[in-house]
């Protein structure tokens, strides 16, 4: 018991016992009134601990470091395994240096700040307890300024469960403190608190607290509805998926088993896609809750827990392969080479200039390749050619987009991407190139011995050409002026125009079948 509290000695800012606050100390006048026997005896404030992940944050810290390891050197994963056989303790400290990690941006629980406030003009000490590493938990201590001092994990020892229980019973005795926390791992601490604070517990884990501990406060907190499960899957972002219909299209196949076989694929890409996407929210918290919209995300904004997004990944996947196997093998290949690239890109290559951007445009290309091979057929060249110049231009303006939202929010460049805002002027002739370079295919492909063998009315296309030019120009002129949104994308499925534009040219290309 002695060594755990030489221990935190080491590890508190200040002195582990609980101190009268300097506000509190007793004036000469009430000496006299009181006496000093009463003052002696009179008990110290109780103290306030506070638990960090999933309480105080409403995130995890150690998934949020072992994320932002792996995505900055995927090549770590090996490193990171071994780490963790020698211990929680030893993993921990491995992660404990993350080059992006920032305490000011962390989704702090508002509801616990207010209990933490609350005590401190009560005059009790506030201690901070977690089983993250201590130089994260005295960072976060650092920056919000709210505590006497802090237990945490060191390299040798895992400040969890039954050790965190032990170190403040150490520090303050059995039922000396009010504690409050969040998990199963919290419940051996719970155990030996004189009050008990619990937030976002599970129903087990409150059953099981209510049966160990009479004096119980519930504080309130949000719950994740199916609308935040529906905005971290993205569901909106199903509509690019529409592009496996395509060759279904092109090749007029309208009967029922190439109609079905292009719903399941559209089925499994969303799956896979939606898989993809929790995965790159994990990858990106800590720029995502720099950026001045993608801080809204569930997991960069703390709406939904890091452990649950973690778990439905292999859910989803599993199932997008299980629909996949039911279409024709090469789906199957086109769909895993799907996955193999968007993954790549989560990790490696959205931190690369002009990359980035390839890839995007290729995972939107590999769609149309998935339609083709769901039925059987075998995609066209210049259809491949101009998806890939017409998605490389939109990617160009979603960064171009990004470049220009820095500039006029004035933030310095981003550190999770190879753009500075002095791209902006190429970024932008890039955009527009790829866009003409589109439509020049597209032209070509019109006039082409392939067209005329498949649409009984080629010349209808010639008219779908100029309303195209007009869409991409407008796209980049509202880029220009800062009008549009992250995703030109999303901005098409929104916008009135576009629709309409699109609609229109859509009309024509069906004229000429």
């Amino acid at each position: 018991m002695n060594e755990l509290h030489h221990e935190f000695l080491l590890r508190s800012d200040f002195s582990p016992i609980p101190q009268q606050d300097e506000r509190l100390k007793p004036t000469p006048a009430s000496l006299s009134a009181v006496g000093c026997e009463n003052l002696e005896t009179a008990p110290p404030p109780c103290p306030l601990v506070v638990d960090l992940d999933g309480t105080l944050v409403r995130s995890d810290l150690l998934i949020e470091t072992a994320f932002s390891e792996l995505s900055h050197r995927p090549y770590s994963a090996v490193d990171l395994v071994s780490a963790l056989c020698g211990g929680k303790a030893r993993l921990k400290h491995r992660l404990s240096q993350p080059v992006d990690f920032d305490p000011a941006i962390l989704p702090y629980d508002e509801e616990v700040l207010k209990v933490i406030r609350t005590a401190r003009e009560e005059g009790r000490p506030i201690y901070l307890a977690s089983a993250s590493h201590e130089r994260l938990v005295s960072a976060v201590a650092e920056h919000l300024g709210l505590f006497t001092g802090w237990f945490a994990t060191s390299e040798t020892s895992n400040c969890a469960a039954d050790v965190k229980a032990e170190k403040l019973v150490a520090a303050f005795g059995e039922g000396g403190f009010d504690y409050i926390g969040n998990d199963a791992a919290d419940l051996p601490v719970w155990r030996h608190a004189a009050k008990s604070y619990a937030i976002r517990t599970s129903h087990a884990v409150a059953q099981k607290l209510t049966r160990q501990c009479t004096n119980v406060q519930y504080l309130s907190h949000d719950k994740a509805t199916w609308r935040t499960w529906a905005r971290l899957l993205r569901v909106h972002q199903y509509v690019k998926n529409g592009l496996v219909f395509v060759p279904l299209l092109i090749n007029q196949l309208f009967d029922v088993h190439s109609i079905v076989s292009a719903g399941l694929a559209f089925l499994a890409f969303s799956l896979c896609a939606s898989g993809v996407y929790v995965l790159n929210d994990l990858v990106d918290l800590q720029d995502d809750r720099g950026h001045r919209t993608k801080c809204r995300r569930p997991l960069a904004c703390g709406e939904i827990p890091l452990s649950d997004a973690i778990a439905v990944i292999p859910i989803l996947l599993l199932l997008s392969l299980a629909v996949a196997v039911m279409v024709t093998p090469g789906f199957v290949l086109v769909l895993a080479g799907y996955f193999a690239l968007t993954t790549a890109y989560s990790f490696f290559f959205k931190r690369k200039m002009i990359l980035d951007v390839v890839a995007l445009a290729s995972l939107y290309t590999t769609r149309v390749i998935g339609g083709a091979a769901a039925l059987s057929v075998w995609p066209s060249p210049w259809l491949l050619a101009f998806m890939m110049s017409w998605f490389l231009s939109l990617a160009l303006v979603k960064r171009y987009t990004e470049l220009i939202g820095r500039r006029t929010a004035r933030l310095p460049d981003s550190k999770g991407r190879d753009y500075r805002k002095a791209d902006i002027g190429m970024v932008g002739a890039l955009a527009a190139g790829a866009g003409m370079n589109a439509l020049t295919l597209f032209a070509l492909y019109a006039a082409s011995d392939n067209a005329q063998d498949i649409y009984a009315r080629p010349g209808m296309l010639w008219l779908a050409g100029p309303i195209l030019a007009c869409w991409i120009a407008r796209i980049l002129m509202l880029a220009h002026r800062g009008q549009m949104h992250d995703d030109p994308v999303v901005f098409a499925i929104k916008d009135k125009v576009s629709l309409a534009t699109l609609g229109a040219a859509s009309i024509f290309v069906m004229a000429a079948m």
